[in-house]
């Protein structure tokens, strides 16, 4: 009789303990985001006011995810931020605009991460301008996914990693460390 109280017990105590396990698996939040090709990619955009660097509000829970990301994974010793645009219709002032466009929100990115505790000489801001869509130019809704900014681990451990330069053939954005 008592083996058979000890053996009820102990499996009572480890279905009770599964069971804690499990309940405890369901709190887990899915991560905010997902690392694919080197790159830091959010689940909430970096969201900007139309046609400005001015970061909107929303924007700052998705740029504390990088914040936190960064500070977790200090081998990330250089992160490129890249600013993207889309075609904007044309190639002349378009194509200037978009470029400059794209440089001033990578650096108000980089100075926010800088502002937030970030080191200044981890964040490399670089603007792409419209030269490396992700869909083609030809509907609202895809020049819309060409409008973005991009996390590009640039560095890890002191060494540059995808063969590449630092600002990824990017056009410089300013320097973070200066105000």
């Amino acid at each position: 009789m008592r083996k058979q109280t000890l053996k009820f017990t102990l499996l009572t105590l480890l279905l009770c303990v599964l069971c804690v396990h499990v309940a405890a698996q369901g709190d887990e939040k899915p991560k905010p985001y997902a690392v694919e090709h080197n790159e830091l990619k959010l689940a909430d955009p970096v969201v900007f006011a139309d046609g400005s660097d001015k970061l909107s509000p929303e924007a700052e829970r998705a740029l504390a995810v990088v914040r936190d990301f960064l500070n977790e994974k200090t081998y990330i010793t250089l992160l490129r931020v890249e600013g993207h645009t889309d075609a904007g219709g044309g190639d002349g002032d378009d194509a200037t605009a978009g470029q400059r466009i794209s440089e001033r929100r990578a650096l108000a990115v980089a100075r926010w991460l800088v502002e937030q505790g970030v080191d200044c000489k981890r964040v490399l801001p670089v603007g792409f301008g419209a030269t490396k869509p992700v869909a083609p130019n030809d509907t609202a809704e895809n020049r819309a996914k060409n409008r973005r900014l991009a996390f590009a681990f640039a560095s890890l451990r002191g060494r540059l990693i995808g063969g590449q330069p630092a600002d990824g053939g990017g056009r410089s954005a300013g320097d973070p460390c200066q105000k």
